[in-house]
């Protein structure tokens, strides 16, 4: 594609892929994989405190008989041992847990950057460019946290406490049973208060990209805002927007300090009964709980220590609570990034591909019918064109009559609800419009200059175009003067330094520099110029449509009579004039 599709209506291109690990675009919950074999290994760490908590109570309850050192030494040796284990163990969890996060959200971010990518710049659901750069830059982040601390917190919570209860039980059943009504109740309350949580941090996130998209969108307008004496009006509204993010943002942080407060009560009174009853049972006061006669100080000690880390999965699944309601908003916030009414016909296709055509072509549209959405109303119904090879043709009409949309249908932009369009005898379609799309240039009343250097802001990577090539673009745009007195300095993001006019010349000048051009569309190109500029960017733009197939959507008669044919596009009606 000779130039860039996307600045037909807001100078938005593709989002960037950012780098990452190189993932497979098939979509699925997470990396499962990775993420259950950390679960498991940190879930076995903290199950090594078992054998640890018998060898300390055998240890405390040798001493208390009367040993010596002897006694406790290979006891001592088997904790150390252990405890050595259990550090590795959980930290090859944690990092494998990071590393499939890592992954997983790499995997998203460029699942959200290519959905961006293939969503049609007509498409009227596309966000905005400040929101979806919040949403893949700075919200995605929290999915990091939530995937490698989350899965592997409930893991635990499900398993350990379970297998703690199984060596428990032998020894004391009503210490079992304490700790067996006291543990429902952790996650029952991390259930209620969590649903709060996960709707507070998505209306949080949204406040987020809502502040993000009005940042952005009034540094983009700021000289019009100073010009109409509105920044105050625009401060206020600023600061009204920073406070309820604020105040969503404080909400979230209440939920998640009530959560912890609550889950951590109902721990502290579950290791208090047990510690009260075996204090008793180890005073003789409590005589029943055991299956066979009375806890002696190593039951008893064995079974406090447990106690504690019976309750700590279940804390640490509390306290990971509001990485889990954040993680899934911003998952949620991706996905909905990678949701779209309307595509790009060929947005899968990824490797260059050659020109289908070698001629200037001819364009048929047959019978295009064509809406934004199912539940709207058509645009375009049973709408008939034939262009001639190398016909320069103008549309005119009122504006929201079509013209735009029709160079979109054209190009591959949006997809057609019904008909054909034909182009030197290839239908449009999804396995075509690549290669079409290779002979042709759009551009736009206000196409994008990317932060760089003239010569860059033409080649934009392109290969196999040379330092003449681009003399000779220049040239053919009429913008070697400017070019000249910019050298290699850069410009400023978007084109800060052009005029309207020189903005659209570099436009022609990318254009120019395509080999295979044979398709130029045009939308508006002359609009918002004075009367001497417009012209000259009439002439630039007539110049590169020799020998090609021109169509312009256009308000500008002077323009429009340059043309070898016009037609008028109106709401109802569709009417031909033939040019003199």
């Amino acid at each position: 594609m000779s130039t860039d599709f996307f600045d037909a209506k807001d100078g938005r291109g593709a989002e960037p892929v950012p780098d990452g690990d190189t993932v497979s675009p098939v979509t699925r919950p997470y990396a499962k994989g990775g993420l259950r074999r950390a679960a498991m290994l940190q879930a076995l760490a903290a199950a090594v405190w078992i054998p640890q908590a018998a060898l300390l109570a055998v240890s405390v309850g040798r001493i208390a008989d009367g040993g010596g050192l002897h006694d406790v030494v290979w006891p001592a040796l088997g904790i150390l041992a252990l405890g050595f284990a259990r550090s590795c163990l959980d930290a090859a969890g944690g990092r494998l847990a990071f590393q499939a996060a890592r992954a997983e959200l790499s995997r998203r971010r460029q699942i959200a950057a290519s959905a961006l990518s293939m969503s049609s710049p007509v498409d009227r659901g596309r966000p905005a460019s400040g929101k979806a750069a919040s949403v893949i830059g700075e919200q995605a982040e929290l999915i990091v946290p939530y995937l490698a601390r989350f899965p592997p917190a409930r893991m635990k919570a499900s398993l350990v406490p379970l297998i703690m209860l199984a060596f428990i039980l032998p020894v004391s059943w009503i210490a079992a049973l304490v700790l067996l009504f006291a543990a429902p109740l952790i996650p029952i309350f991390m259930a209620l208060i969590g649903w709060r949580a996960q709707a507070a941090s998505e209306r949080q996130l949204v406040a987020t990209g809502g502040l993000n998209g009005f940042l952005l969108d009034r540094l983009r307008g700021l000289a019009t805002i100073r010009a109409l004496d509105a920044v105050d009006a625009t401060a206020l509204r600023l600061r009204r927007e920073a406070e309820s993010l604020r105040a969503r943002t404080m909400a979230v942080l209440k939920i998640a300090f009530l959560s912890s407060a609550v889950l951590e009560l109902f721990a502290a009174l579950g290791v208090a009964m047990i510690a009260v009853y075996v204090g008793f049972s180890l005073l003789g006061e409590i005589r029943f709980g055991t299956w066979i006669g009375r806890l002696d100080l190593t039951e008893g000690l064995f079974i406090l220590l447990l106690a504690p880390a019976f309750f700590e999965p279940l804390r640490e699944l509390s306290a990971v609570w509001h990485d889990r309601a954040a993680g899934e908003a911003a998952l949620k916030a991706l996905d909905a990034l990678a949701t779209g009414d309307l595509s790009i016909q060929g947005a899968a296709e990824v490797a260059p591909a050659e020109s289908a055509v070698v001629e200037p072509p001819a364009i048929r549209l047959e019978n295009v019918d064509f809406r934004y959405n199912a539940d709207e109303p058509l645009i375009l119904d049973g709408f008939n064109l034939d262009i001639a090879a190398g016909e320069h043709l103008a549309l005119l009409g009122a504006s929201g009559s079509g013209k735009s949309t029709l160079l979109s249908l054209i190009s591959g932009l949006a997809p057609c609800t019904g008909g054909h369009i034909v182009i030197g005898g290839i239908e449009l379609a999804d396995d075509t419009a690549v290669a079409l799309r290779a002979s042709m240039a759009w551009i736009g009343q206000r196409p994008h200059i990317f932060a760089g250097t003239i010569a860059g802001n033409i080649t934009l990577g392109r290969p196999g175009i040379s330092s003449g090539d681009v003399t000779d673009a220049l040239a053919a745009a009429r913008l070697a003067k400017v070019a000249a007195t910019y050298g290699k300095r850069p410009l400023g993001e978007g084109g800060i330094g052009l005029s309207g006019g020189e903005a659209l010349r570099l436009a022609i000048a990318r254009a120019a520099c395509n080999p295979h051009l044979r398709i130029i569309l045009a939308d508006e190109p002359t609009a918002h110029l004075d009367a001497a500029t417009a012209a000259g960017v009439t002439e630039s733009l007539l110049s590169l449509s020799r020998g090609r197939t021109l169509i312009v959507a256009t308000h500008d008669p002077l323009l429009a009579a340059r043309m070898h044919r016009t037609m008028r596009v109106d709401a109802d009606i569709v009417m031909r004039e033939a040019a003199e």
